[in-house]
């Protein structure tokens, strides 16, 4: 399945509704004049506006420039504009539109409202006459005010659970050089200042860009980058003069989620940060190639979580977390319509198809980063066909930049392994295709045995081998 990074050039944000042009304060009884004789009780009061003396303005439109969410997207993340400045998840900021004068449609308004008005006054006289008459039969119940401050919530509940995770999430901006960049999101992975995020969230500030981690709380701080692996689309940036005080977010078992547990999910999406959404775990293994789309971008595999919590441009590199508030994943990348989605030329957003990195695989990736700044992958050591097909992974002829298919003494090689040859099974997992595979090879590290399927002559053959290792995204 191929798939796009949420974090791409986003529409432009509806403008804010018009501030509703408040009338003077009519005086609930008119001044008494002298020698006036007071109405007797029971009389509705003369209410101002009653005969269209108030007008009111009616409704008013708004507007927004339209953005290019064709797929493949733009590169350098869906800029939106390269040195505009307003990058993938950033919301765009348009002017309030001018009250327009009332109208005859104002005057409609102002006659319902001051009729409301009038209905409003009798009632209060005939509850009036009730009340004197002793009739104090009332239809509706209030609850006690206790204040909000006094509301316990459950610490397993949705809401204790995001209580509990939203000081350790951040929302990232990444600038390159060039100006090009965006918002995206990240959590405390460790006391000493590390974040973990998606690669493809900080790649524009990988060279000589500006980097900034924004909290709840709005503590802001700069950070840089310790290494990135564009492969799992991980990457980890450390805070500079980092709090004290920072709280990692625990780390759960991924391999232990199970489909239709539940799933929280916290980001920023379209700019919206500390923005939370819930859903279940849809499907587990789900092989999935992801890419910004641009001419020089180069894909990252996963065997992701799949999740219907809802997941737009910039969510990426946050947490999805389980019932208890532990990571499971790393939201990296939507299934999306095409054209925008909806027949809309704008950027799609989430229609219940997320994509979640595996949290043990990126705890592995991230603890590589952190040591020596590069990835390390697990390879079998064979080059195979990218091409999308449901008969499995074919050894292709020819290597990659002209070199072997099947490496010189590695795995595949000591297992046997010739071009041509189709693999259609990793341990228990169906290959279904090249990047399938990738993926599935990918959960792995260095120095783990597992067992090929594979087919040859339409023949099926069986054989254990040993991954072997690559360091870096080269290669």
């Amino acid at each position: 399945m191929s798939t796009e990074n949420e974090g791409n050039a986003v529409p432009p944000a509806p403008s804010a509704p018009p501030v509703p042009v408040e009338s003077p304060a009519a005086s609930p009884h008119p001044a008494a004049r002298s020698g006036a004789t007071p109405p007797p009780p029971g009389t509705p009061p003369h209410v101002p506006g009653a005969h269209g003396e108030a007008g009111a303005p009616g409704p008013q439109g708004s507007t927004g420039s339209p953005v290019d969410g064709s797929w493949p997207p733009p590169s350098s993340y869906g800029d939106g504009g390269a040195g505009g400045g307003s990058g993938w998840g950033s919301p765009y900021q348009h002017p309030q539109p001018t009250p327009k004068p009332a109208g005859r449609r104002g005057g409609l308004v102002a006659a319902v409202l001051a009729a409301a008005l009038v209905a409003g006054g009798l009632g209060g006289g005939i509850g009036y006459t009730l009340a004197r008459n002793g009739d104090t039969t009332s239809t509706t119940v209030s609850a006690s005010d206790t204040g909000a401050s006094q509301i316990k919530r459950d610490p397993n509940s949705i809401a204790g659970v995001a209580a509990k995770a939203l000081p350790s999430t951040v929302t990232i901006e990444a600038e390159g050089s060039g100006g090009q960049g965006g918002t995206g999101t990240g959590f405390v992975f460790d006391v000493q200042g590390h974040i973990v995020t998606n690669n493809h969230v900080v790649a524009d500030a990988a060279n000589g860009g500006r980097l900034s981690a924004t909290f709840p709380d709005g503590k802001r701080y700069e950070a840089e980058i310790v290494g990135n692996a564009q492969g799992y689309d991980v990457a980890v940036i450390k805070l500079k003069d980092a709090p004290s005080d920072l709280k990692p977010l625990p780390l759960g078992d991924s391999d232990k989620v199970a489909v239709g547990d539940e799933t929280i999910a916290i980001g920023a999406p379209f700019g919206l940060s500390n923005t939370v959404t819930t859903g279940i775990i849809s499907a587990k293994n789900r092989p999935v190639a992801s890419s910004d789309g641009g001419s020089d971008s180069r894909a990252s595999y996963m065997s992701a979580l799949q999740t219907d919590a809802s997941i737009n441009p910039g969510n990426s590199g946050g947490p999805l977390l389980d019932a208890r508030g532990a990571v499971i994943g790393i939201n990296s990348a939507i299934q999306s319509t095409g054209n925008g989605g909806f027949g809309s030329s704008g950027q799609s957003g989430s229609i219940g198809l997320g994509f979640a990195i595996p949290i043990n695989q990126a705890k592995y990736v991230a603890q590589q980063l952190i040591k020596t700044g590069k990835p390390v992958y697990a390879k079998i050591g064979a080059s195979v066909s990218l091409e999308g097909t449901t008969d499995g992974a074919k050894i292709t002829e020819q290597g990659a930049g002209g070199s072997a298919p099947v490496e010189p003494g590695g795995p595949a090689d000591k297992a046997g392994l010739k071009p041509g040859d189709v693999i259609t099974r990793l341990d228990d997992r169906v290959i279904d295709s090249g990047p399938t595979l990738i993926g599935e090879i990918w959960t792995h590290k260095p120095g783990d045995k597992v067992t090929l399927t594979y087919e040859r002559a339409d023949k099926e053959h069986t054989v254990d081998l040993t991954l072997d290792a690559r360091v870096g995204d080269s290669g």
